[in-house]
């Protein structure tokens, strides 16, 4: 019985250290805050950053407060935004996003690196998940 109980212990030693290094899934995005400043005489601040998508990678749909504009550095990538055709992007590219609007991103077998700037009021969050 004790070698039973000692035993269980154990295991649940091992299975709680094992779920509290667990990593989360990695996100196909790595996002690098480049510069935020304030838009004068607003509510506004203006964030730039880099974003560096995966090769094969989806940015599931989300909206932004404000306008988001961006720069294709290197790769390619397809911007789908609600009630638009498919944008195809590659390098020296440079589109829109209107505020609110619902969009979605593919990257090509390359992935996508971008300079990405977001107008948004102060205090909102910079993206909300999409229903």
């Amino acid at each position: 019985m004790l070698r039973r109980v000692t035993m269980a212990a154990v295991v649940l030693t091992f299975l709680t250290v094992g779920l509290s290094n667990a990593q989360p899934p990695a996100s196909p995005i790595k996002r690098t805050p480049l510069q935020n400043f304030d838009v004068p005489g607003t509510n506004y601040e203006t964030v730039i950053g880099l974003a560096e998508i995966a090769a094969n990678a989806a940015v599931d749909r989300h909206t932004h407060p404000g306008p988001e504009s961006g720069y294709v550095l290197e790769g390619n990538l397809t911007l789908m935004v609600e009630g638009k055709p498919p944008l195809a992007l590659k390098a020296g590219d440079s589109y829109q996003v209107p505020p609110v609007a619902i969009h979605e991103a593919r990257s090509g077998d390359k992935g996508a690196k971008l300079i990405v700037t977001y107008v948004v009021e102060k205090g909102k969050p910079l993206a909300s998940p999409a229903k």
